[in-house]
């Protein structure tokens, strides 16, 4: 895929498509998928970690154990990104930055706001899609 052949309005709706696929397959607890939305040497920085977590298999260790918390604990998250800013690059990747929100509801409990935060990501095409080579996220109130 090549940035200088689409149109703005097609380029945010397959980044939004992406981000669409991506979120589903976290929530839906499928790890590998969702690592495989990463680059091989994808990165991925949250507050509170002392290093990233870098590359696909750490990136779907992580979403396994993180999903299997939910599970026990019996809440449910779903990830939504919003306010989606989306700038090419001259080198042909894509930046994007946009609120993520994640809504937690409990079994058989109200949902609630779990949090709220800035992702950063940098996008890289693949075929005919995207993969994030590395992500930011910054957590309000962090």
């Amino acid at each position: 895929m090549s940035l200088t052949t689409l149109t703005p309005e097609r380029l945010r709706a397959g980044i939004e498509q992406f981000y669409a696929r991506h979120l589903h397959l976290l929530d839906d607890g499928d790890a590998e998928a969702w690592a495989e939305t990463f680059t091989e040497d994808g990165v991925f920085a949250l507050p509170g970690r002392p290093e990233p977590t870098r590359g696909r298999a750490a990136l779907a260790e992580g979403a396994r154990r993180a999903h299997a918390e939910r599970r026990g604990s019996g809440e449910t998250h779903r990830h939504w990104h919003g306010m989606t800013d989306i700038s090419p690059r001259d080198d042909g990747t894509v930046h994007v930055r946009c609120y993520a929100l994640v809504v937690a509801t409990p079994r058989g409990g109200d949902p609630r706001l779990h949090r709220s935060c800035v992702c950063e990501d940098v996008l890289v095409p693949v075929g005919s899609g995207w993969q994030v080579r590395s992500r930011r996220v910054t957590r309000d109130g962090f």
